[in-house]
């Protein structure tokens, strides 16, 4: 057997782990950025006026 073809495996299993690391580094940090596009955008939505008087506040649920 030769040793070298061993020490080519283990390199490219080595390579292969440190790929994947920094693939799911990547996609974890692209999953932040649009977690943090979502919360911008939802805290861009205006609240709603407060109803005056009865305008609003009654719901007639008889029908």
């Amino acid at each position: 057997m030769d040793i070298s073809s061993f020490a080519a495996a283990a390199s490219i299993q080595s390579a292969g782990q440190t790929q994947s690391a920094v693939e799911l580094a990547v996609l974890r940090k692209a999953i932040d950025i649009q977690a943090a596009g979502a919360l911008a955008l939802l805290q861009a939505i205006p609240t709603p006026p407060a109803p005056v008087g009865t305008e609003g506040g009654f719901v007639d649920t008889w029908a």
